[in-house]
């Protein structure tokens, strides 16, 4: 899954004979899972078709500031599309339009939404050599930048004049990457290697039963998507669930049982920076298991159980570098449960979550939590979506190692 899924992506198109190459820009934005809207500038309509890209996109085509509908005047919001977008792209931009942004001109929808705009701007400029090598030019570019606003360096080539040179546009291809690196390269875990655990264990008792228990993994997997949407390296170390999650910065482990789950967390544990262990790992396991499918001859089947190994507490007693967070799901005493925990197993964070509290615990989509940390800092947290979370979860571990 690219870092663009799910973004909204405002792409601006100026009147420059590159635009045609903004089609397939936009297929590229939807096949990476982006939402795209496309605002023009009037004369870029001279070089491709507001119904080409308004098809692409999936989304109207704005060009002017009004819109005529049945005889009556639609005012084209161009706050509400500065406001909407996760980054705004203009592609190709053209000297005239990059001389308008560094000056603050708005004599057209474009302009207006880029000085609107409250994301990161990206702009690839497009023109010919000389344009492009020209003093105002070049003072467009640095002032832009001084913005904060992000240039997309053109490629040389082949130029529409016939002149060979610096000016051509970026290819989309090079567009979405150069894009995809930069955005990578400014998150807080971009370099970082996380390990979560999700999921429950299942603890054989025959080649066809177990015992186990009620996680769903749905916690461990938002823990690891927006880890990895923090630019995290992530290992996920995975019991028996429905969850699924497909990105390029998640390893997915699959496991069964509690050993199998400590031998995969303990092969991974050394090369990482932070630790999640939210999977609810089995406490006992049956310390025979018939090899063969146990047969109904009484009324009463007695087990007997061991305990399996303890995986937080193993790494409280090996951990150097690492950021160790672990779960506690109370039902009674639950504070002094979980700073029991906290300290026993060396840990320096802890997500207290308690069954008495309605909409926490397993299999639903929410849940609500503290956060109580090795210095004694007790965050309690309202009832929230797990991916929200999640979220407050990282922001907390980065809270914390920065401190």
């Amino acid at each position: 899954m690219s870092i663009l899924n799910g973004k909204n992506v405002l792409l601006g198109v100026t009147g420059g004979i590159a635009a045609y190459k903004t089609a397939a820009l936009v297929r590229l934005f939807i096949k990476l899972g982006a939402n795209v809207k496309v605002v023009m500038t009037p004369a870029a309509k001279d070089f491709i078709t507001p119904l080409t890209l308004s098809t692409l996109s999936k989304n109207p085509v704005q060009y002017s500031f009004t819109t005529e509908d049945n005889d009556t005047v639609i005012w084209n919001d161009h706050v509400g599309l500065g406001l909407w977008g996760d980054l705004f792209v203009i592609a190709p931009a053209t000297a005239n339009t990059l001389s308008k942004m560094a000056s603050g001109t708005s004599n057209n929808l474009l302009l207006a939404t880029y000085l609107s705009a409250k994301c990161p701007v990206y702009f690839a400029p497009a023109m010919d050599l000389d344009m492009y090598k020209h003093p105002s030019t070049m003072e467009s570019f640095e002032k832009l930048q001084s913005f904060g606003n992000i240039m997309i360096p053109a490629g040389s080539g082949e130029l529409a004049s016939g002149l060979v040179g610096e000016g051509r546009m970026a290819e989309p291809e090079d567009i979405v990457a150069f894009i995809e690196q930069d955005i990578l390269g400014k998150l807080p875990l971009r370099g970082q290697k996380v390990l979560v655990t999700a999921g429950p264990t299942y603890e054989a008792i025959d080649p066809v039963r177990f015992i186990g228990n009620h996680s769903s993994g749905k916690m461990g997997f938002e823990i690891a998507k927006a880890s990895a949407n923090l630019g995290a390296e992530v290992v996920l170390i995975t019991g028996p669930t429905h969850e699924n999650v497909t990105h390029s910065l998640i390893n997915v482990v699959p496991v069964v049982s509690a050993s199998d789950m400590y031998n995969a967390v303990h092969d991974h544990f050394k090369t990482v920076d932070i630790a999640i262990l939210s999977a609810a790992v089995a406490d006992f396991t049956p310390k025979v298991v018939a090899t063969q499918k146990i047969k109904k001859k009484s009324d009463t089947l007695t087990l007997e159980l061991e305990r399996t190994k303890d995986i937080l507490a193993s790494l409280g007693e090996i951990k150097t570098k690492q950021y160790l967070v672990g779960f506690a799901l109370e039902t009674n005493n639950e504070l002094e449960n979980a700073k029991g925990k906290l300290k026993r197993k060396n840990l320096n964070l802890i997500v207290l979550n308690s069954l008495n509290d309605k909409g926490a615990g397993f299999k639903g989509n929410t849940n609500k939590v503290t956060f109580i940390d090795n210095t004694g800092d007790i965050a309690e947290h309202d009832l929230k979506s797990k991916t929200d979370v999640a979220s407050d979860l990282l922001n907390k571990i980065i809270e914390n190692r920065h401190a």
